[in-house]
């Protein structure tokens, strides 16, 4: 059930549940733009900051905002517009494009070492020292997320095969309950799951999506429909979104205060070392950057070698059944008008 809410009301609470919806501060003329996330992310947090300081009505949008507690039920989501746009995990826009004609239009960051296989206390030394030893054991893990491509290329560094292991699904909620009580000894988590997992219960990362050779990129998406009729509002999204990052690392003491709140919001509590830890081991990209990762003036661009081998993953799992070319649904176009358009290349660039 999809819960709206004002803004305010956010802000002040913690969200739970299937989707939830807010609304900017209204404002006359502004066209309505639906954006989906999963709250207290850090790929996330751009849309919290664009909203705090009012960005997206100086492109003319306002933004109504759903919020899910993962990416299956987000893509599941489009099914009935229920949203426009947003962002998500790279698996689950790949399966959004197989089954619901979803296109991925930009990266949101680089979220290889925060997807990672987790032990807890009593374990760790003696799986880290052993990796063998994770043979036979049961791992707490979201199926069909970035958290399960991470565990499996970490599984796969260490010889061990799928079915080696048993494989329990579970949400990230559920996965820290389980493992904080002794009932689970090894899951798989995302930021900033993991490091409430580390502060709260002393487990620990025995390794990462980068240390198994994953690069795990986050996805900007757009309902394929949305993207044939609203191109620019699709493009000042992106130039939105950008600006958000600009900002960000220009102002890290003020984004790390609003990163405190928005975790908050989204129930999420965590040291301010974690929050600096996200933005130092998750690099973000700029439209120039943004246009370079997705080039194909010599073929292949690096976001569709990032994507087949994240659908190649999938098709092992039987989350799809074949493996669809990334050209297919990761495309450039929106990007390449926010650069042909001098506004928004100056917005997408503004620090202030």
């Amino acid at each position: 059930m999809k819960i709206k809410t004002k803004l305010f009301s956010v802000l002040m609470g913690s969200v739970i549940g299937l989707g939830v919806a807010t609304q900017s501060h209204a404002q006359p003329n502004l066209t309505e733009i639906k954006v989906s996330y999963q709250p207290a992310l850090y790929w996330a947090l751009p849309f919290f900051v664009a909203t705090e300081r009012n960005w997206w009505a100086e492109l003319g949008l306002k933004p109504t905002f759903s919020t899910f507690p993962a990416g299956v039920p987000q893509i599941a989501a489009s099914a009935s517009k229920s949203w426009d746009v947003g962002g998500t995990g790279s698996v689950p826009a790949v399966l959004g494009h197989v089954r619901f004609g979803i296109k991925t239009i930009g990266i949101t960051n680089d979220e290889s070492a925060a997807n990672a296989l987790l032990a807890t206390a009593k374990t760790a030394d003696a799986f880290a020292k052993n990796p063998q030893s994770i043979k036979g054991q049961t791992i707490v893990l979201t199926a069909n997320s970035t958290g399960d491509y991470a565990v499996q290329s970490c599984l796969k560094k260490y010889g061990i095969a799928k079915s080696d292991v048993t494989i329990k699904n579970m949400g990230q909620a559920e996965i820290i309950s389980a493992m904080s009580s002794g009932n689970a000894d090894l899951g798989g988590l995302w930021a900033p799951n993991i490091y409430t997992l580390e502060e709260k219960a002393g487990a620990k990362v025995i390794c990462s999506g980068k240390d198994g050779g994953a690069f795990v990129p986050g996805a900007l998406i757009v309902r394929g429909d949305y993207a044939k009729e609203n191109p620019e509002n699709v493009a000042k999204f992106l130039a939105i979104y950008m600006r958000a990052w600009s900002w960000m690392n220009a102002n890290k003491p003020q984004a790390i205060a609003m990163m405190k709140k928005f975790y908050e919001q989204g129930g999420v509590s965590i040291s301010e070392a974690s929050m600096r830890k996200e933005f130092d081991t998750r690099p973000t990209y700029d439209l120039a950057a943004e246009l370079r990762i997705m080039d194909r003036a010599k073929g292949q661009s690096e976001a569709d070698g990032w994507f087949n081998a994240i659908a190649t993953f999938m098709q092992s799992t039987g989350a799809i059944t074949s493996v669809p070319q990334a050209r297919e649904y990761v495309t450039d176009e929106f990007m390449k008008m926010v650069n042909a358009d001098k506004r928004l290349r100056d917005f997408a660039a503004n620090t202030k």
